[in-house]
């Protein structure tokens, strides 16, 4: 078990503790095709609903995504993302004043969505897709989830190779903190997720799961995103993407026990569930 110390995240105007209690963000999927949910709630009305149910669950940071990062998907430009995550962005800051991440490597797409109200910038190359990322992020004072990522979302799952790939995800983090930091970007913006899914193999990913502890850097808050994805099919033997939710429950608990104090899923209320009853089980310790 790892304990958190003084452990604050800022974002714009909200300075959040996760020394103690972790958080829930629930994706919120503006695409057409996305590799979990078939593009249920890409239209703004159903976005929204899909929003305000994940908050009455327990969500408290919605995470906004207009370009889908499922392996081989193809690219959109900044225009066609805008166009689908600017008015999700606005109709849900209109009527809440909880967290709300844009999911995006795009410094454009990233600008305009804070401007709209978002408060994270949560981008899966670790800001170094588009070199202005980082100069939007110092401007805004964002909360930043920096990701590893082997690749691209296009080449990623062609044939990820590591020597070590807690050593090397760790590394990553290391050398974007340094740079990241030197731009400018306060230490306490920085949240760091080791992109389970993102260019590795399914045993990458048990293995990462396994170290997560070895994973934190400077105090800096742990993101784990698992919802749904293939290498928990894989353990499984189960190929179903319908019979993953129960297990993404059983790992947002392991990963917390371990460390992980932000957990990115797809389905809100069991998670949520499982987050408090495992921090009420460390802190009876």
């Amino acid at each position: 078990m790892l304990v958190c110390h003084d452990m604050i995240w800022r974002a714009r105007n909200h300075t959040i503790d996760l020394s103690q209690r972790g958080l829930i963000m629930g994706i919120l999927n503006a695409t057409p095709d996305s590799f979990s949910d078939g593009g249920l709630h890409h239209n703004g009305e159903g976005a929204l609903r899909h929003a305000f149910q994940m908050i009455g669950e327990g969500a408290e940071i919605i995470d906004v995504g207009g370009e889908s990062t499922r392996p081989g998907a193809p690219m959109v430009t900044a225009e066609e993302e805008l166009q689908r995550v600017i008015p999700v962005i606005r109709g849900l800051r209109a009527s809440w004043d909880g967290l709300i991440s844009i999911d995006t490597a795009k410094a454009l797409v990233a600008a305009q969505a804070l401007e709209a109200g978002a408060d994270i910038v949560n981008d899966v190359s670790g800001l170094r897709a588009d070199p202005e990322m980082i100069h939007v992020c110092q401007r805004s004072r964002c909360g930043v989830i920096v990701m590893h990522m082997q690749g691209t979302p296009q080449t990623m799952q062609q044939c990820p190779t590591y020597e070590d790939v807690v050593g090397e995800v760790r590394s990553f983090f290391e050398e974007r903190f340094a740079t990241i930091t030197r731009a400018g970007v306060a230490a306490e913006q920085l949240c760091f997720d080791p992109g389970i899914g993102f260019g590795k193999t399914p045993e990458h990913n048990w293995i990462l799961l396994e170290h997560l502890p070895d994973l934190m850097i400077h105090q800096r808050p742990l993101l784990l995103g698992v919802s749904r994805k293939s290498f928990i099919g894989h353990r499984l033997r189960d190929p179903d993407i319908g019979h993953r939710s129960w297990p993404t429950v059983a790992l947002t608990a392991f990963g917390r026990e371990h460390g992980a104090m932000i957990h990115r899923v797809h389905e809100v209320k069991g998670n949520a569930q499982a987050l408090r009853m495992t921090e009420a089980l460390l802190q009876s310790r």
